[in-house]
């Protein structure tokens, strides 16, 4: 069901005008729900995509990632027939579950228009949208719905998950990537606009106060955790820091991380929740219809956004 960002209206249509107040998103290449924000550096920086797509297919993380987001899909919701990808960037992880489940209907969105750009040449099937995590025009529309490496970046981080909720179907389940362990917090962080790296506690008592019910929780990037906290204790200040170092590895040493990675995943995939790792994952689920949804936790927690 597509949500009238003007009026809050809800309706069932092919196009995105709002039957009750007449609203349509403009066009700029995609449909932009929020053009003030399109152009901004905001969370990002809008220069980096071009390098980014240059590099995700070269790179172990990326790769190893689209793996485990596939993995998960089809233990937790493998009939899944429409996905929707919130901060898509160039498309790298929608080219991956497309490839693997090509009859999966794909949405994906994004701040920034040139991320989409490139997402619009690696996914030409996919519908693609100019949006605002904190407002998704979308409600009770999609089986799944995936936030990799997004939630850090916006410091309301509570409303999109609010809104990640409210785009699932009932019963349908979110995937859901962030940077762990505020000890790790370095140049990097910086450098990516990066608000907060995450606690484990943190997160799953933020996804249970939006409502969902978590299904499982693990860390990754486990077994390189020793490698990855000393690469970031050399680069703690930001200019002498290299954006691209972390994914320009000599081929030999990036298959060598990717089999450690490979690793994380198989232990994952056997049930371990991995205690600690450079990333937290969870997978949760918004309760069905006529389900109760899960208690809210009134426990106050304190964390701090850097070390």
């Amino acid at each position: 069901m597509k949500v009238c960002l003007t009026c809050e209206g809800r309706f069932e249509a092919r196009e995105w005008r709002c039957p009750a107040c007449g609203y349509e998103p403009s066009m700029a290449g995609f449909r932009l729900f929020a053009p003030d924000l399109a152009d901004s550096n905001e969370g990002f920086e809008v220069g980096a995509f071009e390098r980014l797509a240059r590099l995700e297919p070269a790179s172990f993380w990326f790769r190893s990632r689209n793996r485990l987001v596939i993995q998960l899909i089809r233990r937790h919701f493998s009939q899944a027939r429409s996905l929707l990808e919130i901060g898509c960037g160039t498309g790298f992880v929608l080219a991956g579950v497309n490839e693997a489940m090509p009859e999966v209907r794909l949405v994906g969105s994004d701040l920034h228009p040139a991320g989409l750009a490139f997402a619009a040449q690696r996914v030409p099937g996919a519908e693609l949208y100019q949006v605002d995590a904190r407002r998704i025009p979308f409600d009770s529309e999609f089986d799944v719905v995936i936030a990799l490496d997004v939630l850090e970046h916006v410091e309301q981080d509570d409303r999109v998950l609010t809104e990640l909720l409210k785009a699932l179907k009932p019963g349908g389940v979110a995937i859901i990537a962030v940077p762990q362990h505020p000890w790790l917090w370095n140049a990097s962080d910086d450098f990516a606009h990066h608000k907060r790296r995450y606690r484990r506690p943190e997160l799953q008592i933020k996804l249970r106060r939006a409502g969902f019910e978590l299904l499982q929780t693990t860390s990754f990037v486990s077994l390189l955790l020793p490698l990855m906290a000393l690469s970031r204790a050399i680069q703690r200040r930001r200019r002498t820091y290299d954006p691209s170092g972390e994914l320009r590895i000599p081929g030999p040493l990036d298959r060598g991380f990717e089999a450690l990675l490979e690793t994380d995943r198989w232990l994952i995939r056997r049930g371990f929740s991995l205690p600690a790792g450079g990333s937290l994952v969870a997978v949760a689920r918004r309760p069905s219809s006529g389900e109760a949804a899960p208690a809210r936790s009134n426990t106050t927690f304190t964390w701090r956004s850097e070390p």
